[in-house]
C-alpha cells in the first residue's frame, strides 16, 4: 500500500489565460492548528508542512498568480496591464509546481499582490496576501520585511473598511477593526491601534464574535498600560 504523503496535486485553471495547470496543496490530515498568534496567524503543530505556502496558485504558463479569494472578473482596462507587466515578461519556473520553502511562498505572494494590484481586486484580498507575507517574514525572523508588510496590509484593511469592501466575504466589520488595530499596535502607531480596539470592544453588545471582541479588549488593556509606562 502507498503512503499518503502531505501533498497532492490539484488541477487549475488559470483566472487569466484559462489554460490548466496542476498544484500542489496540503491534505487536512496533516493540516492541525494548536493556536493562533494576535493578528490572527495559525499556528500548526508541525511547521514542516505549512499549508500557507500553498494558498498562491501560480500559473506556469502566464505567470497570473491568484487565491481563491479573486474575483474571475478583469475589468477591460486592466488586462492589457497584466499582459505588459506580468505575463510578457514571465519565465516559467519549476520552483512553484514542486514542494515550497519559505522563500518560494513568501515570493508567490508578492506575485499575487502584484497581479492582485494591477487587476484592482479587493483591498480585503490584497490586505489578507500582505499579511501572510508578513507572517512568512516573522517565521523568518526578518523584522524589517515583517514590518513593512505589516503596514501594507494595515493600510488595505483600513480602506477595505472605509469602501466595506470585505461584504460577501469571510471577513466581518469586527475582524477588519480588530486587525487595523492590532497590525497599527504592532507597527508602533499606538493611538491609532487603541482607536481601532476600541470600536471592537463598541460591538460587542451586537457581535457574536466574542473571541475577537475579548482579544481586542486584552490588547487595549496592554496597550493602554504600555503608553502609560513610556509616558
Amino acid at each position: 500500500m502507498d503512503e499518503i504523503t502531505p501533498l497532492y496535486g490539484k488541477k487549475e485553471k488559470c483566472l487569466f489565460c484559462h489554460k490548466s495547470f496542476i498544484t500542489n496543496k496540503v491534505r487536512s490530515r496533516f493540516i492541525k492548528v494548536i493556536g493562533h498568534d494576535t493578528d490572527l496567524c495559525p499556528i500548526y503543530e508541525n511547521n514542516d508542512i505549512n499549508p500557507l505556502f500553498y494558498n498562491v496558485k501560480v500559473c506556469p504558463h502566464c505567470g497570473f498568480s491568484f487565491t481563491e479569494d479573486f474575483s474571475p472578473y478583469f475589468s477591460p482596462n486592466t488586462k492589457g496591464q497584466i499582459e505588459a507587466h506580468v505575463c510578457a515578461q514571465w519565465v516559467p519556473q519549476e520552483k512553484y509546481e514542486k514542494e515550497r520553502n519559505i522563500q518560494v511562498a513568501i515570493n508567490s505572494y508578492k506575485l499575487a499582490a502584484y497581479c492582485a494590484n494591477l487587476k484592482k481586486e479587493k483591498h480585503i484580498t490584497i490586505a489578507g496576501l500582505l499579511l501572510r507575507t508578513a507572517w512568512l517574514y516573522r517565521e523568518l525572523k526578518n523584522e524589517k520585511q515583517e514590518t513593512r508588510f505589516l503596514k501594507l496590509a494595515a493600510d488595505h484593511y483600513y480602506e477595505s473598511y472605509m469602501a466595506d469592501d470585505f461584504t460577501g466575504t469571510q471577513m466581518t466589520d469586527v475582524k477588519v477593526l480588530y486587525l487595523i488595530g492590532e497590525l497599527n499596535k504592532r507597527i508602533g502607531k499606538w493611538e491609532k491601534a487603541s482607536t481601532y480596539f476600541s470600536k471592537v470592544i463598541e460591538k460587542q453588545r451586537y457581535s457574536t464574535e466574542k473571541r475577537i471582541i475579548e482579544m481586542a479588549r486584552e490588547q487595549w488593556y496592554e496597550l493602554r498600560d504600555t503608553m502609560k509606562e513610556v509616558k
